[in-house]
């Protein structure tokens, strides 16, 4: 037999490789990046969610972002908090070469941090912060057993104070009395505005409402009440929840300062429960 007739098809490329790939710091921004405004928002928190799990796996040792529990259970990386700073979105156009700097850093035993520095040809257009915990399902496709798990191989390791982080502890636990001079439990409601979220676009891979939708919600209730408002500079979530397929989810503004152009929030799922508070400054 000639063994040049065989056909052996080429080795792809190891997942590992493709982590590397996809951790590159330079992207040529086109229309999937932008919006009508500049860069999108909701694209980058879904790139930098993406890089954060890679970070993630690189920094267990792992060849992709398949976590697991100490049980052997499917596992995520869950965003609670993300920070937006000192954006210049709307400086940003097609063509233009973003530069995306990262760093990782524990900040607690069961908590992450990356930290994105977001450039222009060398002019800063914002920072970013996310936080993430790992997350199980405690009832299979129960998207309210969402809680948090160890996972599987973690290591005790020396943690960097994050005050993002510090943040997202006490507003859970109910310590932090004001932020971004609101009351942070303040619940009587401005107004409100419903959502009918989308099973194909708006849940992820995991079947769970997305991070980066949070946001990108309650952008739309604000387009609403107030056209023409400038864009978002400073912007801050903290997850507390998920919701189901098929559930409505009520954008409620709790406070707004015109001097300061900043707003407070909550999303709340149709049960009440509230899963994010929401300060932004445009």
């Amino acid at each position: 037999m000639n063994a040049a007739l065989l056909d052996f098809p080429p080795a792809g490329p190891l997942p590992r490789d493709l982590m590397e790939r996809a951790l590159d710091p330079h992207i040529l921004l086109g229309m999937p990046h932008l919006n009508g405004s500049g860069l999108s928002e909701t694209w980058l928190m879904k790139e930098l969610g993406h890089r954060h799990w890679l970070m993630l796996a690189r920094h267990l040792g792992i060849d992709n972002a398949d976590f697991r529990t100490a049980e052997g259970e499917e596992a995520y990386a869950a965003i609670c908090a993300t920070s937006l700073a000192a954006a210049r979105f709307d400086t940003v156009c097609a063509n233009d070469i973003l530069t995306i700097h990262s760093r990782l850093s524990a900040v607690s035993r069961t908590q992450t941090s990356t930290r994105h520095e977001l450039s222009v040809y060398g002019r800063s257009v914002g920072t970013v912060e996310l936080i993430s915990t790992f997350v199980h399902r405690r009832i299979k496709g129960n998207n309210h057993s969402i809680a948090r798990v160890t996972l599987r191989g973690a290591q005790a390791q020396r943690f960097e104070f994050s005050p993002l982080a510090q943040n997202a502890a006490d507003i859970r636990n109910g310590r932090l009395g004001t932020h971004f001079g609101f009351p942070v439990f303040a619940n009587e409601a401005l107004r409100t505005f419903k959502f009918y979220p989308s099973t194909s676009q708006e849940f992820n891979g995991a079947g769970l409402f997305y991070f980066a939708e949070y946001q990108a919600l309650v952008d739309r209730a604000l387009e609403n009440w107030f056209p023409g408002r400038g864009p978002v500079v400073q912007r801050e979530v903290y997850f507390l929840g998920n919701i189901e397929k098929n559930e409505s989810v009520f954008f409620e503004l709790i406070e707004c300062s015109v001097e300061t152009a900043t707003i407070y929030g909550l999303l709340r799922r149709q049960n009440g429960k509230v899963i994010a508070r929401i300060f932004n400054t445009s």
